[in-house]
């Protein structure tokens, strides 16, 4: 497919019909992942023109993604990072893990936004905030791109640091996520402190299955059955 940059057309309509001034796109990464935390960047990029061959972290190379980056930290006019441990994510949910996640980046803005685009068809952030959610938002619009390739570089070095504690799950390539060498490892070594123990992974290892933990959804059924029944978000 031709490479089509994302444009301002979401953000001018957010401030068009709300008013707002300051406008922050957000995107997470390592929701997927085995290891390591959630991570979300919130990213203010006014309207100006945004560097070349901007677009959704996951389309671009590892060193691409990288130079680019290291451009748009000094480009955007303000941009935060928030995390929530693997540990959080067990005990909350990742739903209510992302949330934090979000408000830990957005409370580490200068300046509190005034509206909030976020990638995805789900607002896992909600009130207060007024929010406009976008498929593809990576994608198409600048702000949310930005914060893509933010997020994604500066998870993917948090990892790289874990994988100096923990070489055997290669951490450093795969960034928590399953891979042969990260499975491998976890049959022989189980998991690290680092890893998300109320995750199914841990089904398939009979040696460390008795480390796993509740799930955040089995937790809220034992204690409140007709609660739980109405969380199929987490």
């Amino acid at each position: 497919m031709p490479y089509v940059p994302p444009t301002h057309r979401v953000e001018r309509s957010v401030r068009a019909t709300t008013g707002a001034r300051v406008v922050a796109g957000i995107d997470e990464v390592g929701r997927g992942a085995w290891a390591g935390p959630v991570t979300v960047c919130a990213a203010v990029t006014g309207l100006r023109r945004p560097p070349e061959g901007l677009t959704d972290s996951k389309l671009l190379t590892p060193l691409r993604r990288t130079a680019l980056a290291d451009v748009l930290i000094g480009w955007v006019t303000s941009h935060a990072l928030g995390h929530a441990s693997a540990q959080e994510i067990d005990t909350l949910g990742m739903t209510a893990a992302l949330r934090l996640a979000a408000v830990r980046a957005l409370d580490g803005l200068p300046e509190r936004p005034d509206a909030v685009i976020l990638d995805g068809k789900h607002d896992y952030l909600g009130e207060p905030w007024q929010v406009r959610t976008v498929i593809k938002g990576d994608q198409s619009c600048v702000a949310v791109a930005a914060a893509s390739v933010i997020a994604k570089v500066r998870r993917d070095a948090m990892l790289a640091e874990l994988a100096l504690e923990h070489p055997e799950y290669g951490f450093e390539n795969n960034a928590g996520y399953p891979s042969p060498v990260h499975k491998a490892a976890l049959e022989e070594l189980g998991p690290t402190p680092h890893h998300r123990r109320s995750w199914a992974f841990l089904d398939a290892l009979p040696r460390w299955r008795h480390l796993k933990l509740p799930s955040h959804r089995e937790v809220l059924a034992a204690e409140s059955p007709e609660d739980a029944g109405q969380l199929g978000m987490f």
